[in-house]
């Protein structure tokens, strides 16, 4: 039996990190000016996430960004998030 990683497993991880980490960068770069609001389907593409990643990576985001803050503001069709940085 192998102590080593499973490689797929480690991918995986490394990928969701990846893409918080674009996702968090994206919301930096536009939020730098104050506070910005969006739903994530118009940033979907921008991002490269569909979204429903978009909504579960907000949710992380929201409890670990120290440099934004982030509010799940109102649900009309889709979730409207408020971020601004912290």
């Amino acid at each position: 039996m192998s102590a080593t990683a499973n490689p797929s497993t480690n991918a995986s991880a490394n990928d969701d990190r990846s893409k918080e980490e674009r996702l968090k960068q994206y919301l930096l770069d536009r939020a730098q000016d104050g506070e910005m609001y969006f739903k994530g389907k118009f940033i979907s593409e921008d991002v490269d996430l569909s979204p429903k990643e978009i909504g579960a990576l907000m949710v992380k985001l929201r409890d670990s960004a120290t440099e934004l803050t982030v509010e799940k503001w109102s649900y009309t069709g889709a979730t409207t998030w408020r971020v601004e940085p912290a």
